[in-house]
């Protein structure tokens, strides 16, 4: 009689579709707390939580460990301590689900700045009659630092508009930019992206200088990590006027807590991490898995593989 793999799912809900798999894996659902005691039994682990850091607490643990491990999201950062870095495991994510909806909604945000959407939904709500002029898109000059899936579907996006877009990466090449360019294109750019995974060059990168150099006039959008970000100079930023506004869809620490001033931030946007989440979004996710899954069983080399060192997949 074979034995089936065993396929371990760090849960959240609601759980994964995962009924192609019936008959072909032993699935096993725990909870963070539970996570350290069933990593030796598994031969896959599903990291459905993808907000869950149980992963790189748990992996320093005793006993074997599994082969390859998923996350259902595009960062791996919440998971990749040093151990399973140093590890035979293989790490794949989510890359390719989150491209296209992120893009648009930086693409949305950008049309509600340059329209002064959230003015005008503001004066509704006070029934008052205020005609202002809008600014133009097309024409106006953005720079996405991040050279993934992500940005480059945010570079598309964006040109689609008529914005004159520059791509920044981690290392220059044909069509993108490198880290030496970066200020010189911040300090030129009406709109600032951040779509960047969070490495140990990329901590912290958007500070006090980055926010210095660039125009009164720009507007500045993280939907890559939170702690791309020095939160406290981003304050200081829009609290000067060193800028003209930001939007953050993520934020070091999440859900963000309600006593955190970020909320009221003169010129910020906040929204809970969902520039990607789209009608459908895990059902999607799900199907990729299963689909890996099937590679997998069948011993055929993996897709999204990240570089364990990096913190991506390699390739862009």
């Amino acid at each position: 009689m074979t034995t089936l793999p065993t396929l371990l799912v760090l849960d959240a809900d609601p759980p994964p579709r995962l009924g192609r798999l019936t008959g072909r894996a032993r699935i096993v659902h725990t909870d963070a707390a539970h996570l350290a005691q069933r990593l030796p039994q598994a031969d896959v682990l599903l990291v459905w939580d993808f907000t869950s850091h149980a992963v790189r607490e748990a992996w320093p643990g005793e006993g074997p460990r599994p082969a390859w491990v998923h996350t259902a999201s595009a960062g791996v950062d919440h998971l990749m301590g040093p151990e399973l870095a140093a590890s035979d495991t293989v790490v794949t994510n989510a890359r390719g689900i989150f491209d296209q909806p992120i893009a648009e909604y930086v693409a949305a945000l950008v049309l509600a700045v340059a329209k002064d959407l959230p003015r005008t939904l503001e004066h509704q709500r006070e029934r008052t009659w205020r005609h202002r002029e809008g600014r133009r898109v097309a024409g106006t000059r953005a720079c996405v630092v991040g050279s993934g899936p992500i940005g480059r579907a945010i570079v598309r996006t964006l040109k689609a508009l008529g914005v004159t877009t520059a791509l920044v990466g981690r290392v220059p090449r044909t069509g993108i930019h490198g880290p030496a360019d970066l200020d010189r294109l911040v300090s030129r750019a009406d709109w600032v992206i951040a779509a960047a995974p969070l490495t140990e060059q990329t901590y912290g990168m958007f500070d006090t200088h980055r926010f210095g150099v660039m125009q009164p006039s720009a507007f500045f959008i993280n939907v890559g990590r939170g702690p791309l970000v020095d939160e406290d100079a981003l304050a200081q930023a829009l609290t000067r006027r060193w800028i003209a506004g930001a939007a953050l869809d993520v934020f070091t620490t999440e859900p963000l807590p309600e006593d955190s001033p970020l909320w009221n931030l003169p010129g910020l946007i906040v929204s809970p991490h969902m520039s990607g989440d789209t009608v459908g979004w895990r059902d999607e996710l799900g199907k990729q898995f299963v689909e890996l899954y099937e590679r997998w069983a069948a011993g055929r080399s993996l897709v999204n593989v990240v570089d364990k060192k990096r913190g991506y997949v390699p390739g862009h």
